[in-house]
């Protein structure tokens, strides 16, 4: 086998060397050798392949045989923060909690480290560095999409997610980001507002409707008082959550942060109020089985929701100069999706005046 890392990524261009072959060398310096059966999946922050190995020669510890590797986007995640990912995921499946952990890597038999210029991180060593990328590996493990208009599938996700917050008081991350308030949103707004970015015929509403949307965040914040912070899942969307025979389990703990219980439940609820109403007491006959969830929380629905629209303009925008933004969003440099945004936050401080749900 010979290592061959490809130029360290750049933000024009951040994925461009990142070829089959690049992803099949590194999982070979890594200790996994595919037999070149590798499938791109879905991702647009992050670079992620399935990979078929060749079957393990030891007998006493084989490996498994298809397995999921997580390129990550340089400049996003700190080392230390990719690790506190790893080492969460690990820690809700030491306690049984269904998540996807990491593999632990090593350097394969046949390089020495300096020569393949392989590093590996963590205690056990989760994630490499080869070249200008580092990555991460997980088994394979399939499922399908909840059925959230079923009530007793709801019920299921509560008490799961319930059982990883358990996991997820016993300690906070010290490297992630910590949601609680507007302020990462504020700061988006100006970089956007200073980036050129948009329109100018759409930039003043788009800009007002954005500081009164976050005013009004603050406010719900403010009259909460102090939130209990735990590390959460962080973007807990139908998308991430599979189903299977056994139940759900989550993949993609990327975006795990230090923040409140609800933000973990909010983005399961859709439809009309009332709709989300019995879906939300359908998650929290689930949940309260396993764990006490503070029902003042609810009231941070709607302001959540609100930080989220904000930081996904943000996201879309720090991304622009990767070519595969352009293609998955065809219309955000027209007026038109502005005009949308606008229109949106001046829906969401409508929501965030009037009562929140209960449940």
């Amino acid at each position: 086998m010979t290592a061959s890392p490809d130029p360290a990524p750049h933000a024009d261009q951040p994925y461009a060397g990142l070829t089959p072959h690049a992803v099949l060398d590194a999982l070979d310096a890594a200790g996994l050798r595919g037999d070149g059966r590798i499938l791109q999946l879905n991702s647009y922050e992050n670079r992620v392949f399935q990979v078929h190995l060749e079957e393990s020669l030891d007998p006493l510890a084989p490996l498994p045989g298809v397995v999921v590797a997580k390129f990550y986007r340089a400049g996003r995640w700190s080392d230390a923060q990719i690790l506190e990912e790893h080492r969460f995921t690990q820690a809700l499946a030491a306690a049984e909690v269904p998540a996807v952990p990491p593999l632990a890597l090593r350097v394969a038999d046949d390089l020495r480290p300096e020569a393949a210029g392989i590093a590996l991180l963590g205690d056990p060593p989760t994630m490499a560095k080869l070249g200008g990328w580092r990555y991460g590996v997980s088994p394979r493990c399939g499922g399908r999409s909840p059925e959230l208009e079923d009530p007793q599938t709801l019920e299921w996700i509560g008490r799961f997610l319930a059982r990883l917050h358990l996991v997820g008081q016993q300690a906070r991350f010290e490297h992630r980001v910590t949601l609680d308030g507007s302020a990462a949103a504020r700061a988006s707004v100006q970089w956007l507002v200073d980036s050129d970015l948009l329109p100018m015929g759409a930039l003043g509403g788009w800009h007002s409707a954005c500081l009164r949307a976050l005013d009004a965040v603050d406010v719900r914040f403010e009259r909460h008082g102090p939130l209990e912070l735990m590390r959460i899942h962080g973007d807990c969307h139908a998308g991430n959550v599979l189903w299977t025979s056994h139940g759900p389990h989550f993949v993609d703990l990327d975006d795990a942060v230090n923040g409140p219980a609800v933000q973990d439940l909010w983005m399961l609820l859709g439809g009309d109020r009332h709709e989300m109403q019995a879906q939300l007491g359908a998650l929290l006959d689930g949940y309260e089985t396993f764990r006490e969830f503070d029902r003042r929380e609810l009231a941070l629905i709607e302001p959540l929701r609100t930080l989220r629209i904000v930081q996904h303009s943000a996201w879309i925008a720090r991304r622009w100069n990767d070519p595969a933004f352009p293609i998955a969003f065809p219309n955000f440099e027209s007026p038109s999706y502005w005009a949308q945004q606008t229109t949106q936050l001046h829906e969401q401080i409508e929501a965030m005046a009037e009562e929140p749900l209960i449940a």
